[in-house]
C-alpha cells in the first residue's frame, strides 16, 4: 500500500506563530548539509515567528533568520495548534 502523499508547502508560506515539521530538504547538497547544522534536519519542528522574504523561525530554542530563497527549500508538514 503506497504512503499518503504530506500536504507540504515551503517554510516561507508557514503562517507565523504556526509550527511545522521538516519533511523536505530541496537544494544541492552543500544548502542541505548547511541548514541540517543549523538545526532544520527533516523531522525538525520548527515555529515560524515572522516574515515573508525574510523568515525569523525558532528552531531547537534557537532564533535563525531565512533568506527567501533557502525558507522555499525547506519543506514543511504544518502541525495542528493541539500537536505542538
Amino acid at each position: 500500500m503506497p504512503t499518503p502523499r504530506l500536504n507540504l508547502s515551503p517554510l516561507c508560506q508557514l503562517p507565523a506563530g504556526s509550527t511545522g515539521r521538516v519533511c523536505e530538504l530541496t537544494g544541492d547538497d552543500s544548502f542541505c548539509q548547511r541548514v541540517r547544522e543549523m538545526g532544520f534536519g527533516e523531522a525538525s519542528l520548527v515555529t515560524k515567528i515572522s516574515g515573508s522574504s525574510t523568515s525569523l523561525c525558532l528552531v531547537n530554542g534557537t532564533r535563525i533568520a531565512l533568506n527567501h530563497r533557502a525558507a522555499m527549500s525547506i519543506l514543511v508538514e504544518q502541525l495542528p495548534a493541539s500537536a505542538r
